[in-house]
């Protein structure tokens, strides 16, 4: 989940996983999701995209390596 701002302020928290496209204007960014849901948000699309890569980051960081030979050992 990323938190962006609203142009009134307010604070909105996106999933992150489903941001499918981000369509920027001089002072505001669409932010279309899987869902069909559109925010307007405050955050230019770099720095949007630096949240995903962050997020993603600390999901992927948070996971167990994968043993690849799990399952397979011999005996």
């Amino acid at each position: 989940m990323i938190a962006l701002t609203r142009l009134n302020g307010q604070s909105v928290t996106l999933n992150a996983e489903l941001i499918e496209a981000l369509e920027s204007s001089p002072n505001q960014t669409v932010v279309q999701l899987a869902t069909n849901n559109r925010y307007v948000v405050r955050e230019p699309v770099d720095e949007i995209v630096e949240k995903v890569i962050q997020y993603r980051r600390k999901v992927n960081s948070e996971k167990s390596p994968v043993n690849p030979i799990k399952g397979f050992e011999r005996e």
